[in-house]
């Protein structure tokens, strides 16, 4: 059995990092449910000072896959299953390929690069009225692969989801439906990786108990936010994020 690792220190620091850890959790939830992505840009940097990335990245990820399947249950009606699938088999193909081939190339580099074409297009979609929607199905086959190779290297591939989800035209409910959908691979082959590493200690299971229940209350509190979001704010809201996410990496 596991006990906090601060037992046996005065027990108001031991109920702070607890209280911290829900927090900031119940932040990232609102951020997931609002948009349908953006958790980890606002939490991982948190969880990372608080509790070190060693701990911090395995916690967020057995937390966030919870939230994920709640998404994909609360929004299952909204799914574009062959938009899914499509995405998730070429990141399913781009991941293990992003995890081996991570040492090949400067990561400054990558994320510089991405930085700028994530922070560029966001840019200009706010400043364009209207852009061209990518109507082959097929386009999702790149985009899905580029997002494998950026999760399975840097944890990175959330904003060419997004971006290829912009080109579609889908509404609100679809945009988050799918997102959770291909986010749950790249969660659940993560998961796998820090099984094999042994990060899934006893202390990040006990944080867990309190991580994963804030992100669902957030969660839930962002998806009764979202009835007072317009469809037109809420374009503008996902190329804000998208802004931030590139700048992010850029800096």
């Amino acid at each position: 059995m596991y006990t906090s690792p601060l037992m046996g220190v005065k027990g108001d620091r031991v109920v702070s990092q607890e209280f911290l850890i829900i927090g900031i959790m119940t932040a990232a939830g609102i951020i997931q449910g609002v948009t349908g992505f953006g958790s980890a840009l606002f939490g991982m940097p948190f969880l990372a000072g608080l509790l070190t990335a060693r701990v911090a990245a395995p916690l967020f990820a057995l937390s966030i896959i919870v939230g994920e399947v709640v998404g994909i249950i609360r929004f299952r009606k909204s799914v574009t299953v062959g938009a899914l699938w499509r995405l998730a088999a070429a990141a399913a193909v781009g991941i293990p390929l992003g995890v081996y081939g991570v040492t090949l190339i400067d990561e400054r580099v990558v994320l510089l690069i991405l930085g700028l074409v994530v922070s560029g297009y966001a840019a200009y979609r706010l400043l364009t009225p209207r852009m061209p929607r990518l109507s082959d199905t097929r386009w999702a086959y790149p985009f899905g692969f580029i997002a494998g190779l950026l999760s399975g290297a840097y944890n990175t591939g959330g904003p060419a989801y997004v971006i290829y989800g912009t080109t579609q035209g889908w509404d609100a409910d679809t945009f988050r439906a799918n997102l959770q959908g291909v986010f749950l691979v790249g969660s659940g082959v993560g998961l796998l990786a820090h099984g094999l590493k042994g990060n899934l200690t006893g202390q990040v299971f006990y944080l867990w108990l309190f991580a994963t229940p804030a992100l669902v209350i957030g969660l839930f509190i962002g998806y009764w936010l979202n009835r007072f979001v317009s469809p037109i704010f809420f374009a503008k809201l996902v190329q804000v994020m998208l802004l931030i996410i590139g700048l992010t990496l850029i800096f």
